[in-house]
């Protein structure tokens, strides 16, 4: 491992002054990708753990869900950590709430304030269709820098690229100017250059193209989570309120 440090800062240190700045935009780009790659995957896990203690709070109480104070319930430790369960809790009963108000005041027109209050179907379906959109928010949330890793996956190797062609020009000219002394060091710092930057580029894709799929899939799986969670929400709040016709 230290040998292959080593061969990088020989490489860097034979490189002219744009083989330089290829290799330290190759390692601002590593460090860059792995910034967001352990971001990425560490609010995904504090995201994924918040949740299922949310949904094990919410089963304990479902039957009185619009009565739950969210304050009360499991809360991030990080105010920078999402909460997509609390968000789509919050959205569906402030909404359902808001429907039954409406719904009241128009029974209370008709036949007086003793009237029961449900919600109709109409009323379910607009509901969730709210919730659905408050799921969307949450999942561009999440999805929120994931740009970075395919565009890294992109860059590395375009970056790589172009350190070996220069490498191989500068190579070319030091041959071109003869076996000078000059020359040999012109040659030897435009082969290790081009080397070098062709495995930097390669290092840095791989491991961000590899965690972009494995991110992705995680947050596919998250989203399936919410939509299921939703159907709870609802499933119990439609028994609750439903009119039996």
């Amino acid at each position: 491992m230290l040998a292959s440090m080593s061969a990088f800062f020989i490489s860097y240190s034979h490189s002219d002054f744009f083989g330089k700045l290829i290799i330290l935009s190759l390692v601002a780009v590593s460090m860059i990708c792995w910034i967001v790659l352990l971001y990425k995957i560490w609010t995904i896990k504090q995201v994924r753990r918040l949740s299922t203690s949310f949904q094990s709070a919410i089963d304990q109480q479902k039957a009185s869900l619009l009565t739950i104070d969210i304050s009360h319930l499991p809360q991030p430790q990080n105010a920078a950590t999402p909460h997509p369960y609390g968000q789509i809790f919050q959205s569906v009963k402030d909404k359902t709430i808001e429907m039954l108000n409406k719904n009241r005041y128009f029974i209370s027109q008709s036949a007086g304030s003793k009237a029961s209050v449900h919600l109709t179907p109409a009323d379910l379906e607009f509901l969730e269709s709210h919730a659905v959109a408050t799921i969307s928010a949450q999942n561009k949330e999440l999805e929120k820098h994931l740009y970075i890793l395919p565009t890294i996956v992109t860059l590395g190797p375009f970056l790589g690229l172009l350190g070996t062609v220069w490498g191989i020009l500068v190579t070319f000219s030091g041959l071109h100017d003869g076996a000078g002394l000059g020359s040999n060091s012109s040659i030897l710092g435009g082969l290790s250059t081009a080397l070098a930057t062709t495995v930097m580029g390669l290092i840095i894709a791989i491991p961000a193209l590899i965690s972009y799929n494995y991110l992705k899939n995680h947050l596919r799986n998250y989203a399936s989570d919410m939509d299921g969670f939703l159907t709870m929400l609802i499933s119990h709040i439609e028994l609750q309120y439903r009119k039996v016709e």
